[in-house]
């Protein structure tokens, strides 16, 4: 992939994401750095951002596709519902049921992803 300025650009704000924005949150911060970059613009490099594994796309049930730098270290996600706030976490016994739960049914995993979706427990 040719990496233009703009796309540098682009690539740099997803870098340095703590959350997982979408399209249109990339453009915002993308054109605050350079006003030249248009929204097709954003939505052809994360296309090809995507298809290169360098990032990865999440669907929260919020309607958005949502991005993030493609990562070594494995993480899952929860979701809350109420506000939409998405946090990262990595939890061993999990990890490790889950290798179990493919062994037992006579698998190997190789890749899984994690959603929990909630909402506070004060509410």
């Amino acid at each position: 992939m040719r990496m233009t300025e703009q796309r540098r650009v682009i690539a740099r704000v997803l870098s340095e994401a703590e959350d997982h924005p979408d399209v249109e949150e990339l453009h915002r911060r993308s054109h605050a750095v350079d006003p030249h970059i248009s929204i097709a613009t954003v939505y052809r490099t994360v296309r090809l951002l995507e298809e290169s594994g360098i990032i990865t796309r999440h669907d929260f049930r919020d309607g958005r596709s949502r991005y993030e730098e493609m990562r070594e270290s494995h993480h899952d996600h929860l979701i809350d519902l109420k506000s939409g706030k998405v946090i990262e976490f990595i939890d061993k016994e999990i990890e490790d049921l889950q290798e179990k739960i493919a062994k037992r049914l006579g698998y190997k995993l190789v890749e899984h992803r994690l959603e929990l979706y909630a909402v506070p427990l004060d509410d």
